[in-house]
């Protein structure tokens, strides 16, 4: 990882406050022009911005800033920092072994029956194979579609558990919901503008307690005179 100044201009802002070295040197320390560097003494550039000590940040040593100090034609060198975090790399195409091609088109048939939800971009993450080859082996137009074995990929090392599901996780939370079956309640944007009056006649229709009572009295009388006869 490259070494780099933290903060250039509030850097030079606090060596010209705090140090007796020349504009060139903060210039070429800070990687600023000496003009920029004489506008921030006179008070015209980096108002309002605040100083960084590079000693406290680790980036320059006091006998650093001493030796420039009496040196005026000597550059200030930046401190080795003490902790290096490594470069993250991009994640660039999944590579597969030459031994392994020949079973990426049967890993392939193997996702598209078993995961119909992943996309053609998630197949290709997964096994690294290109869009037009799903594509052929989706439409059993692949060349050797006759020969194909559908093929666990994780099985084949091809990818790893972690990553399938992760996948698969993905495709089922973007996909649409399933349509309802059966017969389910009406929303609420349906009911909620019925009028009142059309409620409360459903209900007494739906319910009619003197309507149930007389039916069970008929039957009752009904019951009681099969019994005297």
């Amino acid at each position: 990882m490259a070494n780099t100044l933290l903060m250039p201009k509030a850097t030079a802002v606090w060596l010209v406050d705090n140090t007796a070295l020349t504009f060139d040197q903060i210039a070429e320390f800070c990687k600023l022009h000496p003009l920029e560097v004489s506008a921030i003494a006179d008070g015209d550039a980096a108002q309002g911005i605040k100083g960084m000590d590079p000693v406290m940040t680790g980036q320059l040593t006091r006998d650093e800033i001493a030796r420039g100090e009496a040196d005026p034609d000597r550059r200030l060198k930046l401190s080795e920092p003490k902790v290096r975090v490594p470069e993250t790399k991009r994640r660039g195409p999944r590579y597969t072994p030459l031994s392994k091609r020949q079973d990426r088109p049967n890993a392939i048939l193997w996702l598209v029956r078993n995961h119909p939800e992943l996309k053609d971009a998630q197949i290709s993450r997964l096994v690294g194979t290109t869009k037009s080859t799903i594509e052929q082996i989706r439409n059993r137009t692949h060349w050797n579609s006759a020969n194909l074995v559908p093929m666990d990929p994780v099985t084949l090392g091809l990818c790893s558990q972690i990553d399938l599901d992760l996948e698969v996780e993905r495709a089922a939370r973007n996909a649409p919901p399933p349509p309802p079956t059966g017969d389910t309640l009406l929303p609420a944007s349906q009911t909620e503008d019925l009028p009142v009056e059309e409620q409360k006649q459903d209900a007494e229709d739906e319910l009619d307690a003197d309507a149930v009572f007389a039916k069970l009295s008929s039957l009752k009388s009904n019951s009681d005179a099969d019994d005297e006869d």
